[in-house]
């Protein structure tokens, strides 16, 4: 649990656990125990390499949603824009075009919600 409310943020979790019910109890404390206490704590790679993957794969698979969580957490937490362009760079070449496209606007979102908040954005160099 701390290791996924130290990426997802404690407000993200708080409100998961909050929708914890009697029928969902199991999955969420098997996606808690096999995602964030058994690969996200594995040593080989870093948290921030771990995101670059994530927000890959679910570009990849159009899982939108998840997508954005990770995208907010990701740039609350201070991952550049320029981190981010590599990633969406990256992955035009890889998924294609249309899906880079939506993730741009996903990004847009996202930053006039974070802006909105107050948090601030590390534009790197851009």
């Amino acid at each position: 649990m701390a290791v996924r409310r130290r990426i997802l943020g404690d407000a993200h979790v708080d409100r998961a656990v909050a929708r914890t019910t009697d029928l969902n109890r199991e999955f969420q404390d098997l996606a808690t125990r096999y995602a964030w206490g058994e690969i996200w704590t594995r040593p080989h790679f870093d948290h921030r390499t771990r995101r670059i993957l994530v927000l890959g794969t679910m570009m990849a698979l159009g899982r939108w949603e998840e997508f954005v969580m990770h995208l907010r957490a990701a740039l609350a937490d201070g991952m550049s824009l320029d981190d981010i362009k590599e990633i969406l760079l990256q992955q035009a070449v890889y998924c294609g075009l249309p899906v880079t496209n939506t993730a741009y606007h996903h990004l847009d979102s996202v930053i006039a919600e974070l802006t909105e908040r107050g948090v601030a954005i590390n534009r790197g160099s851009s």
